[in-house]
């Protein structure tokens, strides 16, 4: 059974920083891409990044490039999204997700059915 769990996530004011975590186990990794998106009310689901962690290949919805980073630690099977320079519109739900695709493509498509989603955690950006 694919388990991902979340960490992270809370209040921190414009111009700042956090770090979310999505802790899955070694198959979950070595089978599927590890995804974050998403989603404030009333606004579509968005895709931000993605990384297939065989080939530390990754992704990033033009929204985040330069300001998120995901990358992945083989030794704790944990896939991390650094975000930098946090805005308002940064506030939302985020969920990381375990789906064997990984492609500009998917993060596109607001629609994409994840195979497995972590728990989401809540990320509010305010002074």
């Amino acid at each position: 059974q694919v388990q991902l769990v979340q960490s992270g996530g809370g209040l921190v004011q414009p111009g700042g920083s956090m770090r979310l975590s999505c802790a899955a186990s070694t198959s979950t990794l070595e089978d599927n891409a590890i995804h974050w998106f998403r989603q404030a009310p009333g606004k579509e689901r968005e895709g931000l990044s993605c990384i297939i962690t065989t080939e530390d290949t990754s992704y990033y919805a033009d929204s985040v490039k330069g300001r998120f980073t995901i990358s992945e630690d083989n030794a704790k099977n944990t896939v991390y999204l650094q975000m930098n320079s946090l805005k308002p519109e940064d506030t939302a739900i985020y969920y990381c997700a375990a789906d064997p695709l990984c492609s500009p493509s998917v993060l596109k498509d607001e629609e994409y059915e994840y195979d497995y989603w972590g728990q989401g955690t809540q990320v509010t950006v305010s002074s």
